[in-house]
């Protein structure tokens, strides 16, 4: 018999783009794929968010800035790579009560929806070409709204309905693509909103863990998605939220 592969195992070489890279939690996902042996390049929207990055500590993984609402921007960008295997879309802003401004809510889903349907649709043919898999990264808004955030929830609604429409259209071309859906998760992002001790405790109190997510517990499912072990998986969303969606 011929020697069984690991199916949680990347093949020599497997490349990863991770688009927001410099984020909490596009950090915490480009800096477990490194670890599994990927080769890396991670974005951020400038160099100084790049520079801050706890990736900028890890020297094997590229940094590259990209502004993910430029057409232009997106299409030079994928044209530098010869292989990518797989591409996270973890770029992300939200705006709590400037979203109900047209231009703000605008702007929050050229980032969050109509960014990660370009950077998609940028590396489709590379990804095609290795058969390679999409992870984009959701939110439980997208199924529990909140008042303040009508763009992000809108957004978010929107990354789940386009991973599963491109799961469908694509999975022809071998490509598969899913979603992740974090719940409430420690970040600068929220790091304002945490400093209200009740309002942090009443969220872990919601949860059935009773405690808010690290970027790192977000990670591993990301990576899992990619790898070989999840070859069937495609237009999923898959929740790491602590429970809290459960009940």
């Amino acid at each position: 018999m011929g020697e069984m592969t690991d199916p949680f195992a990347f093949p020599p070489g497997f490349q990863v783009v991770v688009v927001g890279g410099a984020g909490d939690i596009g950090s915490a996902i480009a800096a477990l794929f490194h670890a599994r042996g990927a080769k890396v390049v991670a974005t951020g929207h400038d160099r100084a968010a790049l520079d801050r990055s706890a990736l900028a500590r890890l020297p094997a993984v590229d940094l590259d800035v990209l502004d993910v609402t430029s057409d232009e921007a997106v299409a030079a960008f994928a044209a530098r790579f010869e292989r990518v295997d797989a591409l996270v879309n973890c770029a992300g802003i939200l705006a709590r009560d400037e979203e109900f401004r047209i231009e703000t809510f605008q702007r929050v889903l050229d980032v969050n929806l109509t960014g990660t349907f370009r950077t998609s649709t940028a590396f489709r043919p590379h990804l095609a070409a290795s058969r390679g898999s999409i992870v984009n990264i959701a939110s439980m808004n997208a199924f529990a709204a909140l008042p303040r955030l009508p763009a992000y929830c809108a957004s978010k609604g929107g990354v789940v309905m386009l991973t599963k429409a491109l799961a469908l259209a694509w999975a022809e071309e071998g490509i598969r693509v899913n979603a992740v859906a974090p719940g409430y998760i420690e970040t600068a992002i929220n790091s304002e909103g945490r400093k209200d001790i009740a309002h942090r405790d009443r969220i872990a109190a919601r949860t059935a863990l009773k405690r808010w997510g690290q970027p790192e517990e977000v990670a591993g499912a990301v990576v899992f998605l990619t790898m070989p072990a999840a070859r069937y998986a495609t237009g999923t969303v898959y929740a790491v939220d602590g429970g809290f969606l459960a009940g």
